[in-house]
Order: structure tokens, then C-alpha cells, then sequence
């Protein structure tokens, strides 16, 4: 099945370089484009897409705050930002606001071919300096944070838990039922669980607060 996909940067020359690199691969169909995080949102709003390409420093709508939106609807898209900014805050703001990748402009053709790939399979992707800002963030964060995701983490079950920590370490649906002997299904319905209880819209942000919480 092609997933249709939505390029929202405020850069022509940049989203034309997208379209060409995503041109070749047959499962994806760039179905859409946008300049600022406005125009996507409407845009999505009149013809839905699978996963949405981000900037994140644009007029009238920037990306962290149009993800956000994006993320609150009823179902939402996937959104990858791509952007040339990694510095700490953007990162933990985009991934904040639901963000399911996060990605730098420089990150080679076959490697942000292969992310988009992963998220729509329901993996994150990172880059690896998002990864080291990410770890840094959890090192700094202090011990206010690990108290509340200490305290969020405890309306899991035994089992949602054992599986909330798999998320953390990257495990994918498979990788999960295999380790602790759950059918797929199984494996599935405690993520869904696990996203309900803990506010979370994806793996990365399970991830983060199991971090937060010295689990992982």
C-alpha cells in the first residue's frame, strides 16, 4: 500500500530536493506540499495524509506548534521534523508535541528514506545527535521530572510496564511479542493501552518518560 506523504517546509528549493529524493521509492506518493504549518493543516484537513516531512522554522505557523495541532487531532498523521536545528530545546519540544522522528537536513538520502519507512511501520526515528541531546536532557532533567514520570508510569500493569520498557529500547511489535511471549495482537493492545494511561501519542514519548523514570 503507498502512503501518501506531505512535504511542509517554507523552502521551494528545499521541498523540490525532497520530492526528487522520495520520487524513486513506489511507496511513497508525495500527494501534498506546504509552506508553513498553516497551510498543512489545511491542507490535511481537505485531503488526509499517512506522514508529514516538517521544517521546523516557518512563517505564520512554526513546526513545533503545527505538530502539536496535527497530533490533537482524532487521527492524526505521522510527522518526521527535518530540520537543520538540533540544539536541545527544539528537540525536546518537537518530541513533546508528538513529533514521531526527528531528523537533520544533512542526514543522507537512503537513511531518511529508511526513517520514513520506520515511523510509518510505528518506529521512532532519531538522528544520532537527537539521540545525545535526548540523553542529555534525561541527565539535566533533575529529579522534579523522574518524580512525575515516576509517578505516571505506576498506573501501568505488570505487563503494560514490561512492555513499556521494550519501547524504550527501540523493540518493534514483533521484537516485543517474541521477548516476552505475547501473540502480536497482544502486543498491540498494550501499546494502545499504555499510550492511553500515559498521555502519549508515541513510542518516543514512552520512551522519554521511562527514561525519565530510571527504568531504562
Amino acid at each position: 500500500m503507498t502512503a501518501r506523504i506531505m512535504i511542509v517546509d517554507d523552502d521551494p528549493l528545499v521541498r523540490s530536493g525532497l520530492r526528487l529524493l522520495l520520487g524513486g521509492d513506489a511507496e511513497l506518493d508525495i500527494v501534498a506540499e506546504a509552506g508553513n504549518g498553516q497551510e498543512a493543516l489545511d491542507s490535511h484537513r481537505d485531503d488526509p495524509v499517512d506522514l508529514i516531512l516538517m521544517d521546523l522554522r516557518m512563517p505564520v505557523l512554526d513546526g513545533i506548534e503545527a505538530t502539536g495541532r496535527f497530533k490533537a487531532l482524532p487521527a492524526p498523521p505521522a510527522v518526521i521534523v527535518l530540520t537543520t536545528f538540533d540544539a536541545d530545546d527544539f528537540v525536546v519540544r518537537a518530541l513533546a508535541m508528538g513529533a514521531d522522528g526527528f531528523l537533520l537536513k544533512d542526514t543522507a538520502p537512503d537513511q531518511i528514506v529508511a526513517a520514513i519507512h520506520n515511523v510509518l511501520a510505528g518506529q521512532p526515528a532519531l538522528s544520532p545527535s537527537v539521540t545525545a541531546a535526548l540523553i542529555k536532557q534525561v541527565v539535566d532533567g533533575g529529579g522534579a521530572r523522574s518524580f512525575s514520570a515516576t509517578t505516571r508510569i505506576e498506573s501501568l500493569t505488570a505487563r503494560e510496564h514490561d512492555v513499556a520498557v521494550e519501547l524504550a529500547r527501540g523493540a518493534s511489535n514483533a521484537e516485543i511479542a517474541d521477548r516476552l511471549y505475547m501473540s502480536l495482537a497482544t502486543v498491540k493492545a498494550h501499546i494502545s493501552h499504555i499510550f492511553t494511561k500515559l498521555d502519549a501519542s508515541n513510542r518516543v514519548q514512552v520512551a522519554i518518560l521511562m527514561h525519565d523514570a530510571g527504568v531504562v
